[in-house]
């Protein structure tokens, strides 16, 4: 079980960090947590903007950086120049993390606003049976995971945060929107457009969590299972909002919203000793 003594005690151990904040509940608490018990001259929040960030979710860093007074810096991304994640096979994650850390890793550097930080992310114990190769593209390059070492699962992130009253408790996963794209299916700026503005318009619609998986002219929506009899009810709005996104075809998974589903599509799970670096 998550225990906060501990991870205030190693955030404490660390002194100094650089936390990877996307905004989602993981990182939300890992970034108010360290600012609440190192303060915000030895923690500084850091999100990573790129296309494959959604508009509203950048917004909702800034929202919480200036609600909570954290320390906040904005990093461009260069991952969509990177042939190997364009490409999207099962490691893009892997690309996605190092060009992460080719952003911050400068940050934490000798003679750097941010020297001799560390860089920590809003990983938790659940997610290390899934295939999350962007875990070892941070681990190779320093980074280290707190929420783990204090034995946080996604439960007991969400139960803390709701104990110290923070409005991301019950907040709804947001993957990258590259994670909507099929592996080999090439990942570009038009369709993580495409799929930002057919999920924007779904949101409008009183929908919060929810997944667009992009098929080419096709969008397969999930949901989760107690939307479902919701999204027939309003089936000409849905359909309407996501071809006004771009999508000739709408579709609805009647297994419902399963985060990380595609990576069930992938043959085999390569240790992480075995990606590339």
């Amino acid at each position: 079980m998550g225990d906060l003594t501990r991870l205030r005690d190693h955030l404490r151990t660390l002194d100094r960090v650089v936390v990877a904040f996307s905004g989602g509940a993981d990182s939300a608490l890992l970034a108010w947590v360290a600012n609440d018990t190192l303060g915000p001259e030895r923690a500084v929040a850091v999100t990573a903007v790129s296309p494959s960030l959604a508009g509203s979710e950048h917004a909702d860093c800034a929202a919480l950086a200036a609600s909570w007074g954290l320390r906040w810096v904005e990093v461009l991304t260069d991952e969509m120049l990177d042939a190997a994640y364009r490409r999207n096979d099962g490691d893009r994650c892997f690309w996605c993390k190092d060009a992460l850390m080719d952003a911050v890793v400068p940050l934490v550097a000798p003679g750097a606003a941010h020297a001799g930080a560390t860089v920590v992310l809003g990983v938790n114990c659940d997610d290390l049976g899934d295939h999350r190769p962007g875990q070892a593209a941070a681990a190779q390059r320093g980074a280290v995971f707190p929420l783990v070492e204090a034995g946080f699962t996604k439960a007991d992130v969400r139960r803390c945060s709701l104990d110290l009253g923070l409005r991301t408790w019950d907040k709804p996963a947001a993957a990258c929107l590259a994670s909507r794209v099929p592996y080999g299916s090439p990942v570009t700026v038009s369709v993580l457009s495409r799929v930002e503005r057919a999920e924007a318009a779904l949101h409008d619609l009183g929908f919060r969590a929810l997944r667009v998986r992009h098929y080419d002219d096709t969008a397969r929506l999930e949901v989760p299972l107690e939307d479902l009899d919701r999204v027939v009810l309003l089936r000409g709005e849905v359909v309407a909002a996501v071809r006004r996104a771009g999508y000739r075809y709408v579709t609805l998974d009647l297994e419902g919203l399963r985060s990380g589903n595609l990576n069930a599509a992938l043959g085999t799970v390569l240790d992480p000793a075995d990606r590339p670096r």
